[in-house]
């Protein structure tokens, strides 16, 4: 599929020391240097990027709404034109899918998913690739597009602003067609024009080529999945602006990573246990379980009962569990778990500020591209007493796909989050709500209960602060799992009043496992409330 043999060309290419290829990792020939893929782009690690945080833009969940819409791209601090730019891209393409999908519900529901990754981060240039899937009922279907930033000048322009004029992108036309020839005859080489949403997402490789990227069904069939060429960097040279010229030699000599986006030191310099500042986090290495413990370990910790299967893999990482675990009882107390979800955003430092000031805990449940571009914020959710969960990697629909794209979603954020602070994240909160039978059996060949909710403070799409109180209070009870976004302004500044209002009713606020006491719960059950048993058929 068009996805698997994109992130793996990634890892590929991020392992790669020479440029030239690299060492193949399997097979009786150990040391053979194979090529490495020239279309494959070495994406900046976010994580070492200073003033870096993520906005989000989401809307459905499953038990209403017509359609899944979830869109994330980053916020740079010193880059005002970058995000606007940004942020009028993803209300332009939300505006035309909720115009091309209406408002009549249908099974499987219509679904919007962009993510992004950074082609270069340095003073000289900037360049966000922004990866959009959709579903509309037969098949996904993937595009890209890459956004540069000009430091030096404060403007954000399209991948054309790499090419010097019309006539550069003329000669580029020539260019690629000639990459293009002897790819078979299912590529419509006589299709490529010098159209600007043909050569809308631009940028370079290590060795300086450019890399030219087309979106699924542009010049092939579908099924064909992602097509790209790599013009070698001295034919590409002449065709570029001044913008591009600065980007491609960033990329060679090593600066497109440095993280200096804005001319500010990297963030990991001086953030413990960080990667080293420009590196690109092996987020998609082989697949690992992070077993939990044993039966009888921290009291409230999900317990696997189950026997490994086929996504199962040798335990590396502690289960992940508040290190306040067992302090409250809540066979004996009126208790409530308060979950937060879709972050970590520009939101959740002031969030975990309110928490610690007001002594209360919550569940945080991750998109996994978040947690990695933001790990000092899972480092502060783990050390103030809160647990870390799993909400996927890019928040797709985990029940339309078959039970290997589910696990590489889970295990990408788990590996992150693990990464991050130490402890594997035990809980999954399935993106929407929306559980299959795949899903559960991937969850309990993983180790991992299911979690949704019984209290839906309705924050999704942000909405008045008052609102967003009063849903949370109101429908509270003993064991309650209440659905709260961190991603919303709204949404935190509800968090004072929910917190006042509910100790007011005599209730304490717990992780989601605490609720469930010393019994925990069982990888692969859907668990909704405290109050009621798990469900060991999924909904679907």
């Amino acid at each position: 599929m068009h996805n698997k043999r994109f992130v793996f060309g990634v890892a590929l290419l991020t392992l790669s020391t020479g440029g030239c290829g690299l060492a193949a990792a399997a097979g009786p020939e150990q040391n053979v240097m194979v090529p490495a893929e020239p279309t494959m782009i070495d994406f900046v690690d976010p994580a070492g990027v200073s003033g870096l945080s993520t906005e989000t833009v989401t809307e459905g969940h499953a038990a209403h709404g017509s359609r899944y819409v979830h869109i994330t791209y980053p916020s740079l601090a010193g880059a005002p034109a970058l995000v606007t730019a940004l942020r009028e891209q993803a209300r332009r393409q939300l505006r035309d899918f909720r115009t091309r999908t209406g408002d009549e519900i249908s099974d499987p529901r219509p679904e919007l998913n962009v993510e992004w990754q950074l082609a270069a981060a340095s003073p000289d240039a900037v360049g966000v690739r922004l990866r959009t899937g959709e579903f509309t009922g037969a098949r996904w279907e993937n595009s890209t597009r890459t956004l540069w930033y000009d430091p030096r000048s404060g403007t954000t322009t399209g991948s054309t602003g790499l090419l010097a004029g019309d006539d550069a992108r003329r000669r580029l036309v020539t260019l690629v067609k000639e990459q293009l020839k002897d790819r078979g005859a299912q590529v419509e080489r006589d299709a490529v024009t010098a159209d600007d949403d043909q050569f809308d997402s631009m940028a370079f490789n290590r060795a300086g080529d450019l890399v030219v990227e087309f979106d699924d069904c542009q010049l092939t069939p579908c099924r064909l999945g992602r097509l790209a060429v790599a013009v070698p960097a001295k034919k590409a040279a002449p065709l570029l602006s001044e913008l591009g010229h600065r980007a491609q030699q960033a990329t060679l000599d090593g600066t497109a990573h440095s993280g200096r986006a804005t001319g500010t030191a990297p963030r990991s310099a001086d953030t413990p246990d960080g990667p080293p500042a420009g590196t690109h986090r092996d987020t998609h290495r082989t697949p690992q379980n992070d077993t939990p413990g044993a039966p009888g370990d921290t009291p409230g910790t999900p317990q696997n009962d189950t026997p490994g299967g086929p996504f199962a893999a040798p335990p590396r990482s502690p289960a992940a569990v508040s290190n306040r675990a067992g302090t409250v009882n809540c066979a004996a107390t009126k208790c409530v778990a308060l979950t937060f979800d879709d972050g970590p955003s520009p939101h959740t430092a002031e969030l975990l500020d309110i928490l610690k000031r007001e002594n209360a805990r919550a569940t945080f449940f991750v998109v996994g591209a978040n947690a990695a571009a933001q790990p000092d914020l899972l480092r502060r959710m783990s050390d103030e007493g809160h647990l870390v969960g799993n909400h996927s990697w890019s928040h797709t629909d985990l029940s339309k796909p078959g039970t290997a794209k589910i696990a590489d979603s889970l295990e990408r954020t788990r590996d992150a989050v693990a990464a991050a602070i130490g402890q594997a994240p035990t809980l999954v909160r399935p993106p929407y709500g929306a559980v299959s039978g795949m899903l559960r059996d991937v969850a309990r060949d993983q180790g991992f209960p299911l979690v949704t909710w019984d209290v839906d403070a309705s924050d999704q799409q942000g909405g008045a602060t008052r609102d967003i109180v009063d849903r949370s209070v109101h429908d509270a009870h003993p064991g309650a799992i209440i659905l709260l976004h961190d991603i919303h302004r709204e949404s935190v500044a509800a968090v004072p009043d929910i917190l006042k209002r509910l100790r007011g009713k005599g209730y304490t606020f717990v992780t989601v496992p605490e609720l469930y006491g010393p019994a925990g719960m069982q990888a692969g059950r859907l668990y909704r409330s405290g109050s009621e048993p798990s469900r060991k058929q999924p909904l679907t």
